[in-house]
């Protein structure tokens, strides 16, 4: 049986949108402030009732949610099916690192927004606090796998360790990533630590 103290909370991450100050103002008009919609599962980040269009060399996606609070430079996270719609190739990275990227136009209510780069296919990580990391064993850049139980069971490999204080435990995965192992809502996860050698357990 699984040990309860490596079972970790998996979310499903949907295509979005993080932007600069300057951005905002630009999508969406001088001046404009970010709306919160609803609180996401790390302390002070936030949807946002914001919108935006992605448009790309083959086609566009409408819709596009913003996340808050805004940040020094905008980022598009989305998937591998959102890239084959949008006629780009993006690579997989941590938040953040975009040197090298691909950019795509972003629409908004007020204006529109070229990305020189900047589109990112995240690297599945889990947020976690200092002390869900000592519990763990392990410690910020490290990699680990976790499997995932049920009908669909996988094991998710390079999973990212990104470790701060105002983290909470939460792994996150893009749509696509949740659609292979058919994940619902309130999903969980095993952190698997010294071997590799392991299968899928059903869910209990």
């Amino acid at each position: 049986m699984s040990d309860n103290r490596f079972i970790i909370p998996i979310s499903a991450s949907a295509r979005h949108v993080h932007l600069s100050r300057a951005h905002v103002g630009a999508l969406f008009g001088a001046g404009h402030q970010l709306t919160r919609r609803s609180d996401l599962s790390q302390p002070g980040q936030f949807a946002c009732e914001e919108t935006v269009t992605l448009v790309g060399p083959k086609g566009m996606i409408e819709r596009v949610r913003v996340l808050g609070p805004e940040r020094p430079e905008s980022q598009v996270e989305i998937s591998r099916t959102d890239e084959i719609k949008l006629g780009i190739d993006a690579p997989v990275r941590a938040s953040g690192k975009t040197d090298g990227t691909p950019g795509l136009e972003l629409r908004g209510t007020s204006g529109s927004v070229v990305l020189e780069h900047g589109v990112i296919e995240a690297a599945r990580h889990i947020h976690m606090s200092p002390d869900d990391a000592a519990r763990f064993g392990v410690k910020d850049g490290d990699c680990v796998l976790v499997r995932v139980g049920g009908e669909r069971g996988i094991i998710y490999d390079d999973v990212l360790v990104r470790v701060h204080k105002d983290f909470r435990l939460d792994m996150h995965i893009d749509t696509d990533e949740a659609n292979a192992a058919d994940l619902k809502p309130g999903a969980t996860g095993t952190v698997i630590t010294g071997t590799t050698d392991v299968k899928p357990e059903p869910n209990d």
